[in-house]
């Protein structure tokens, strides 16, 4: 019994917000070094464990993004086929074709690549940054600060979450590298970067976190869990469709 009524006690004590950041750097490099193939299973635990925190607390679904389901199945709808019709314009124009081309994508087979778009992607990304960077982090925040420096948390939290994923991104996509490499000697020029494409893509999560709130805030979780979806899988089947334009 007083082994049982200490425990309670240590979980009290544990700060939710330190909890929190522990399970999504823990996914973190789970998802990106450890066990990639199974994403979809540690994000699904990772955000029950985070949601579970959440409600601990006292935070109501419509605190976390839980409300607004039709309104953001219309706005996240809209966005994702103006996401599709943004990479057709990149496969059809030779200039922007080759930053397209993401070995990441072009490596896999038919159907990993189903895989990744219908399982990885959804499951393994889109669900645990959507409620965890939009719904649970920005709630707890909000209890110690104000609305604007927890939006600017969470959306600097998201950016900074893609540093390992933006190294992979660097090796795997010459072209995007070769952008933003100049500095003479291969090992001096791949480190630059290397660099460059990781804090250019920290920059720009977190500014796109900033975006996904908003819409958030307009359509609940599902208006940007549909853009994010629709910006991530169909970058695969860009990437597949630019080398074929390519070698024709």
């Amino acid at each position: 019994m007083e082994h049982s009524q200490a425990g309670r006690a240590f979980v009290k004590r544990v700060d939710p917000l330190v909890c929190s950041l522990g399970v999504l750097a823990g996914a973190n490099v789970l998802n990106n070094r450890v066990a990639r193939r199974w994403a979809p299973v540690t994000s699904a635990v990772a955000t029950a464990a985070l949601v579970g925190i959440a409600r601990r607390e006292g935070l109501t679904w419509p605190a976390l993004g839980f409300e607004r389901a039709e309104r953001g199945a219309r706005i996240g709808g809209l966005l994702a086929a103006g996401v599709a019709v943004v990479y057709a314009a990149g496969v059809a124009l030779p200039r922007t074709r080759p930053l397209l081309r993401d070995e990441r994508a072009l490596a896999l087979s038919r159907g990993r690549l189903l895989e990744e778009v219908l399982v990885q992607v959804p499951v393994g990304t889109v669900l645990l940054e959507e409620i965890g960077f939009r719904g649970v982090l920005p709630a707890l925040l909000a209890r110690r600060a104000s609305e604007h420096t927890a939006l600017a948390g969470s959306a600097a939290l998201f950016g900074l979450w893609h540093v390992l994923p933006s190294m992979d991104m660097a090796r795997a996509n010459p072209a995007l590298s070769g952008l933003v490499s100049d500095p003479p000697g291969p090992v001096a020029r791949r480190r630059l970067a290397t660099a460059r494409v990781v804090a250019g893509t920290v920059a720009s999560t977190a500014a796109a976190g900033v975006l996904f709130h908003e819409l958030r805030r307009r359509g609940g979780l599902l208006a940007p869990s549909l853009f994010h979806l629709a910006t991530n899988s169909f970058g695969y089947v860009a990437a597949r469709a630019a080398r074929r334009v390519s070698s024709r």
